[in-house]
């Protein structure tokens, strides 16, 4: 039997000559393979399907609305008690890494230099650990702005429209944080917006500070915020159109040989600033510290009026406190000393600012000039020296049309060293310095009249002779009232030793 069957297998067949059991080997083996392969389909079509019917199950359990997240429709033009929704919540946004902070200064117009500094914890955008937690979130959508009260909630269209969609002619001003646009709304009403750049939330802070600091203030000195547009991603800020461009490119921009701006121009652009710095610091609570006072930021009207901007970096703080922030932020050349090394912010550090913008308004040169000499690149380093070898005039800037008297010069040049002494104690605040400025009779009355006795002219000598000595010793100036006090004591000795 055995030998039947391998004589049967062992024949040959007509399937390419191959042998019987060869053919019946291959056909075992293709459907052991095909058998395989049909299981293999059967548990691959199962687990999708299982896959299937899991999604569907949570799709099904997923509503079409959330819960959570409801629509609020807003409308802007309603006072915060019809619109209780509108109420802030908390802000979902991460605060910056707590590890590592910054040092960020401005110099000039899209240049900044940063120092890498190690702290503990807080801390952001010029402010400290307390400041982190409220000032470092970012505002969430428009409804945290909305019920603020004031202003004009502007649509993201209108602006569009005004700025012809942002076209690149209509930009009048640069920043680190911003472009600022020139526009002109429906009512044909020119205007100034600012299209906030996104930056890791400055933009936001930014937004926020300047919509709490000046919402609501009014001053003749100070640029007027008309309103707001928060929509979507966009934050921008619209202020009132001031048509005669900033302070800087006046002074230092190219207006040939001779410059507009005489000295009484000056003087009450000194004058202007100085009250409208004096009502952020005096007539608010809290009170306001801008921070960023320079020549680029007083915008200039057609009457030569000044109004300071960009409170971008303000910073709002109760009355007699300071603040230590663990990033300064300012600009390079017009941060206080104590501020830069320390992070002790107050009202004083704008007192520093002003003070080197009075130099800057009557020298026509920039803070820091690395073109000068070597002993000349700061400015306050060399109008010091220039004052100390009784060279005040020395000083001027050479486009003025005409020179003040040096009575005239040597007062606000002691108003300007004052600012910036060293010792932030000794520094005035705003309101004296705009009475220094306003007061005839510091430290002398003006001798508009002319001479008419001999006596006058003696006494006029030696009036100058104790300004020069107050100006040069303003290093070590004291308190504005005390050395008001003295003034006008020596002076009234001296008349009475006149008369007799």
């Amino acid at each position: 039997m055995s030998g039947f069957l391998n004589n049967e297998l062992s024949k040959k067949t007509s399937i390419f000559g191959l042998r019987l059991w060869v053919v019946l080997g291959v056909c075992v083996g293709a459907a052991t393979v095909l058998v395989l392969f049909l299981i293999s389909l059967w548990f691959t079509s199962k687990r999708n399907t299982k896959k299937t019917l899991s999604v569907s199950s949570k799709k099904n359990n997923i509503p079409n609305v959330s819960k959570e997240i409801q629509e609020i429709k807003i409308d802007p033009f309603k006072p915060l008690q019809e619109n209780p929704k509108l109420l802030p919540g908390p802000d979902p946004l991460p605060e910056p890494e707590p590890e590592t902070q910054r040092i960020h200064i401005e110099i000039g117009k899209g240049h900044k230099i940063a120092y890498p500094e190690r702290v503990g914890s807080g801390g952001g955008s010029g402010h400290g650990s307390g400041e982190a937690r409220a000032n470092e979130q970012a505002i969430i959508g428009v409804p945290d702005v909305s019920h603020l009260g004031w202003g004009h909630w502007y649509m993201l269209r209108e602006l569009e429209v005004a700025t012809n969609y942002f076209a690149d002619e209509n930009v009048i001003g640069e920043g680190g944080y911003g472009i600022v646009y020139r526009g002109v709304m429906e009512d044909n009403s020119r205007v100034a917006v600012k299209n906030l750049l996104n930056n890791r939330g400055q933009a936001e802070r930014e937004f926020k500070v300047e919509v709490e600091a000046i919402g609501r203030v009014r001053h003749k000195n100070l640029v007027r915020l008309l309103g707001y547009c928060a929509e979507a991603a966009h934050r921008m800020l619209v202020y009132e159109y001031v048509d005669n461009g900033n302070l800087e490119q006046w002074i230092h921009g190219d207006v040939g040989p001779c410059s507009p701006l005489t000295w009484e121009i000056r003087m009450n652009i000194i004058l202007g600033t100085a009250k409208g710095l004096t009502y952020l610091h005096e007539g608010l609570e809290p009170k306001v510290v801008h921070r960023d006072i320079k020549s680029s930021n007083i915008l200039l009207d057609k009457q030569w009026s000044p109004k300071v901007s960009d409170f971008g970096l303000a910073k709002l703080l109760g009355a007699e406190k300071s603040y230590i922030t663990t990033r300064v932020m300012g600009t390079f050349g017009y941060v206080a000393p104590e501020y830069a090394s320390t992070g002790m912010l107050n009202e004083r550090s704008d007192v520093y600012s002003f003070g080197i913008l009075i130099m800057e308004i009557i020298t026509g040169r920039n803070p820091v000039d690395y073109s000068r000499p070597p002993g000349e690149v700061t400015m306050v380093d060399w109008l010091k020296i220039m004052v100390s070898n009784r060279n005040a005039e020395g000083v001027l800037d050479p486009k003025l049309p005409e020179k003040p008297s040096s009575r005239a010069l040597k007062r606000v040049l002691l108003v300007a060293l004052r600012c910036v002494d060293p010792n932030a104690q000794k520094r005035p605040k705003m309101g004296h310095v705009v009475h220094m400025l306003e007061a005839d009779d510091f430290p002398f009355r003006d001798d508009r009249r002319g001479s008419r006795e001999h006596g006058r002219s003696y006494r006029d000598g030696v009036k100058e002779r104790v300004m020069d000595k107050r100006i040069i010793e303003s290093g070590d100036s004291s308190g504005y009232e005390s050395s008001v006090q003295t003034n006008r004591s020596l002076f009234r000795k001296q008349e009475t030793d006149d008369e007799h």
